[in-house]
C-alpha cells in the first residue's frame, strides 16, 4: 500500500508519517508540494499513484485568515485538487477538518454530533467548511475528521507556547482564557485514529477529538503542573484577551459516528495529556531551552 501524507513537516503530518511506517509513505510538504498548485498536484500524484491519501495541510492561522485570503487557496481549493485526483483515481482520501465550522454557541456542555449543522463564524472555519464540501461533492471515497485543540511534540502548539512563557520567566503571570471550552487532542492518537479509519476504509464525517472537555486555563494549567516547571498563571475572560478572529465558546466534539462503527480510540483528555508529557517532557524541555538561548 502507497501512502502519500500532504504536510508531513506538520505535528499531525509527522505522526502520521511515523505511524505509517511499515507502509510505503511518501510524505510532501512545502515547498515542493503545494497543494494550491492544481497541475502539480496531478502531475506529482500521478507519479506515485498513492493508495491513501492522508491531508494533514492547512492554513492554521485563524487570526490571519481574517485577511489573508491565502487561507481559502489551501483549506478549500487545495483540498479539492487532493480529492478530485482521488475521486479519479480510486484513492481513499483523509481530509482532516476542524471544531471551527461551528458557531460554538450550543449550551454548555452540549456536544457537536456529526449530525449538527455547521455555521463558523471565521475565516478559517469557513474555508475549512469549504474543503469539507469540496470533498464530499467529488464524490471521492473519503473520510472527513473533525479534530480539535491539537498538540504534538512535533511543529508549534498552544502548550509549547505556554511552556515557553513559563520557562522565559517564570514569575511573570501568564493570563488564560477560562471561558472557551473544548476537547485538548493529542496528534500521536489522532494518527493512531486516523490509522484505524484508513484500515476500515470507513466513509463519512467523523468527529475525533479525546473524551471530556476543559478550558484553555484548564489545560495551561494542567500541562505545566505536570511538566514539574516553575509557573504563575491567572485566568481571564474572551472579553480580556480580544483576538481578530472569533473562537468558538463552545468547541465539544461528540465522536458519535466512530463510536457507532466500534473505532473510537480516544480516551480522556487528562490521560491522554499524562501521557503525552512522560513520554515528551525532556525533550520539550530541551527544545524550549533551546529556543530561549
Amino acid at each position: 500500500m502507497t501512502l502519500l501524507v500532504s504536510g508531513c513537516q506538520g505535528q499531525l503530518g509527522t505522526d502520521c508519517a511515523v505511524l505509517f511506517a511499515g507502509h510505503h509513505v511518501i510524505g510532501v510538504d512545502l515547498p515542493d508540494f503545494d497543494i494550491t498548485n492544481r497541475m502539480l498536484v496531478v502531475n506529482s500524484l500521478d507519479r506515485v499513484r498513492p493508495d491513501i491519501i492522508i491531508n494533514c495541510s492547512a492554513y492554521t492561522a485563524v487570526d490571519a485568515c481574517e485577511t489573508d485570503s491565502n487561507c481559502w487557496k489551501v483549506n478549500a481549493d487545495g483540498s479539492k485538487n487532493l480529492a478530485e485526483w482521488a475521486t479519479a483515481n480510486g484513492a481513499f482520501l483523509v481530509q482532516v477538518s476542524t471544531d471551527y465550522v461551528f458557531a460554538g454557541n450550543k449550551p454548555l456542555f452540549e456536544r457537536y454530533s456529526e449530525q449538527d449543522e455547521p455555521a463558523p463564524v471565521s475565516e478559517y472555519g469557513k474555508s475549512k467548511l469549504a474543503g469539507e464540501r469540496a470533498v464530499l461533492e467529488s464524490g471521492a471515497n473519503a473520510a472527513i475528521l473533525r479534530t480539535a485543540w491539537l498538540y504534538g511534540a512535533s511543529g508549534k502548539n498552544f502548550l509549547k507556547t505556554m511552556l515557553r512563557l513559563a520557562m522565559q520567566n517564570p514569575e511573570k503571570e501568564i493570563r488564560v482564557v477560562n471561558d472557551q471550552f473544548g476537547s485538548p487532542t493529542w496528534s500521536h492518537t489522532l494518527a493512531r485514529q486516523i490509522a484505524a479509519v484508513v484500515e476500515a476504509q470507513a466513509a463519512g464525517v467523523f468527529h475525533a477529538t479525546s473524551e471530556g472537555c476543559c478550558s484553555w486555563f484548564d489545560l495551561a494549567s494542567r500541562f505545566l503542573s505536570l511538566m514539574d516547571v516553575p509557573h504563575r498563571i491567572a485566568p481571564c475572560t474572551t472579553a480580556e484577551y480580544p483576538t481578530p478572529a472569533r473562537r468558538p465558546v463552545n468547541s465539544i466534539l461528540e465522536n458519535a459516528a466512530l463510536k457507532k462503527k466500534g473505532i473510537n480510540l480516544f480516551e480522556s483528555w487528562e490521560m491522554e495529556l499524562e501521557r503525552f508529557v512522560a513520554q515528551h517532557r525532556a525533550d520539550l524541555i530541551a527544545e524550549i531551552k533551546g529556543l530561549l538561548k
